[in-house]
């Protein structure tokens, strides 16, 4: 089962025109499994989602975060459970941050890192001195709202360079919702869960094993035959509402790799052996041609190390 989560969200408890109650209803209206609640420098909205939550007999959960908004970058937490002071921020050390909100649990991970920003809103591009990506989580690689090549690109491009280097990084997008925005055709991110599983337990579960999905409809799985050789393609249909695919035969499915991408037809097995034993693999899907405005998935990190297991959806 695929859960969609809508994982950066922003209630009036910041910066947005929407209470929790709002968020709430509008969450649930677009058949949203999971969202998070991610204020700026806050948590004050946590209690009252968790009262609404439990006066109601609801299918969908809430992911508690809240998005650290600094002079130099946005640090995105989710599972957080309680507040982290962040006032002594260092912009040449933020590893330390990253490393006190991991000791609290929660998972860390940057916010659009390649926002307009500057000189606009100063302090939504990502500036700060990080070193050490090891203390990273997960990249939003996806912000809906922001451009696509100036900013939604280079984020893509930037997981990718490290996830190929071999970083255990995982993916995520949001919505960075403020208001009552149409999330139709837009990028959500997925996970495999339980029917009534702990989301957090899940969500947790798929960062740290970088099988976080990224799609505006359809999950691309990708799967090893049993000998070994060859891989196959599936699309799962997540009925994500706002996705329509005129013609499902203009799918292609693209595989990176630290030399080189390859095209693949979705219909059929592709070898193994033309990825050159490389040890990390990026699946993606795309709608006619491989051009990033037709980008409709990124599927989770292919880890081909021995060719002899697939940690993938």
């Amino acid at each position: 089962m695929y859960k969609r989560l809508e994982l950066h969200n922003h209630t009036t408890e910041s910066d947005a025109s929407l209470t929790c109650e709002d968020l709430l209803h509008w969450m649930e209206a677009d058949q949203v499994d999971a969202f998070g609640l991610t204020d700026h420098n806050t948590i004050s909205g946590h209690p009252k989602m968790q009262k609404l939550l439990q006066e109601r007999s609801l299918d969908i959960q809430c992911i508690y975060g809240m998005e650290y908004t600094t002079y130099y970058g946005h640090i995105l937490c989710l599972n957080l459970k309680e507040y982290v002071p962040w006032e002594t921020i260092d912009r040449r050390r933020p590893e330390l941050l990253f490393q006190a909100i991991q000791k609290k649990n929660a998972l860390a991970g940057i916010a659009h890192p390649f926002s307009y920003g500057y000189p606009f809103a100063r302090g939504c591009r990502f500036e700060m001195e990080l070193t050490d990506y090891s203390c990273v989580d997960f990249i939003e690689i996806f912000n809906n709202p922001e451009p696509l090549h100036q900013v939604n690109e280079k984020g893509l491009l930037l997981w990718e360079d490290l996830v190929l280097k071999g970083l255990p990084i995982a993916m995520t997008c949001g919505m960075d919702l403020h208001g009552r925005w149409e999330m139709g055709d837009q990028f959500a991110t997925f996970i495999r869960g339980e029917p009534g599983g702990d989301i957090s337990a899940e969500l947790e579960l798929a960062v740290r094993s970088q099988k976080t999905c990224i799609s505006k409809g359809p999950v691309l799985e990708v799967s090893m035959t049993p000998d070994s050789r060859f891989l196959t393609f599936h699309l799962a249909d997540t009925k994500k509402p706002g996705f329509s695919c005129p013609d499902a035969s203009g799918y292609l499915v693209t595989l990176k790799t630290p030399a080189e991408t390859y095209t693949a037809d979705p219909d059929r097995m592709f070898p193994i052996d033309k990825l050159k034993g490389a040890e990390y693999v990026i699946p993606k899907l795309y709608y006619k041609t491989t051009d990033i405005e037709n980008l409709i998935c990124v599927a989770p990190v292919l880890h081909l190390a021995g060719q002899s297991r697939l940690p993938g959806m």
